[in-house]
């Protein structure tokens, strides 16, 4: 399966120029259409008093200056695709997690940026990745921080037998492809299994045309995601692949070990899907 079209996320309130560029880079070398997307949402402001119409005219006021920001987000996001019929542009006032997860069906991939370091997140105004990635149905590309173009030549697929992770690899297959090195880790728990399955998807993956090699990791040498990130480091991989999923249905923000760390760290672009 080919990308055919894939939607960038803005933030409301931050630069959007490096992620937008980096975006029509990857959309004309996979020859895609992109979508530029951007939402956020008005707090709501409680009455002072008996006076309703001030805090009305108060939400009013943010719906405005929403909407101004999207103006200049879709400004800039023309500018940099220079009118290409290819790119289009959704701004819209909303939840900017609910908003973007409904309009994922439109797209075969989502791209956006590293969370934030911030302690404190304003959800009307930022996106929530952990949420989006449980409820977008499409594969998430959380781009690296700084930005950088994505080439996908050296990729790393972080495996662990699920089914999150069997469908991260075949919703990636358009990047395993044409990469030049893949390389499928997994942690050795001190039975066969692993190495098993680990070849199971190397063949897969070379029945499919893709270069790909299997590496064991030792789980006592050190935490999984640390020795992930530092083989992703070794083989010069600026791509992670797996699969994002929850060790609690109900806590739906609550992620594996592996996946929550490493979609904190910002040195590779990471692809996940749920």
């Amino acid at each position: 399966m080919a990308f055919k079209t894939i939607m960038v996320q803005l933030d409301v309130d931050a630069i959007a120029a490096p992620r937008i560029a980096i975006a029509w880079d990857l959309a004309q070398r996979l020859e895609t259409d992109l979508i530029g997307f951007c939402a956020a949402e008005p707090h709501f402001v409680p009455p002072t008093g008996t006076d309703d119409q001030a805090a009305t005219k108060a939400l009013w006021c943010q719906v405005e200056e929403i909407e101004g920001r999207l103006d200049c987000l879709r400004e800039d996001f023309l500018s940099i695709v220079k009118g290409s019929n290819r790119a289009s542009w959704r701004g819209e006032i909303g939840n900017p997690t609910r908003q973007l997860a409904l309009n994922a069906r439109i797209a075969d991939l989502i791209l956006t940026g590293s969370p934030t370091a911030d302690l404190v997140v304003d959800r009307h105004r930022m996106l929530d990745r952990a949420s989006l990635i449980l409820a977008a149905g499409r594969p998430i590309l959380v781009a690296s921080d700084p930005l950088a173009p994505i080439k996908a030549e050296s990729i790393l697929i972080a495996w662990n037998d699920t089914r999150e992770a069997r469908r991260a690899v075949v919703d990636a297959m358009p990047f395993l492809i044409t990469a030049k090195d893949v390389v499928i880790a997994t942690v050795d728990n001190g039975n066969t299994g692993p190495r098993e399955n680990a070849a199971d998807v190397e063949l897969f993956l070379t029945r499919h045309g893709v270069k790909a090699r299997s590496e064991i990791l030792d789980a006592c040498r050190s935490e999984p995601a640390e020795i992930l990130l530092q083989i992703g480091q070794d083989i010069t991989a600026d791509l992670i692949v797996l699969g994002g999923y929850g060790h609690s249905r109900v806590l739906e923000r609550t992620f594996g070990g592996v996946t929550r760390s490493v979609l904190r760290s910002g040195s590779l672009h990471r692809f996940i899907s749920n």
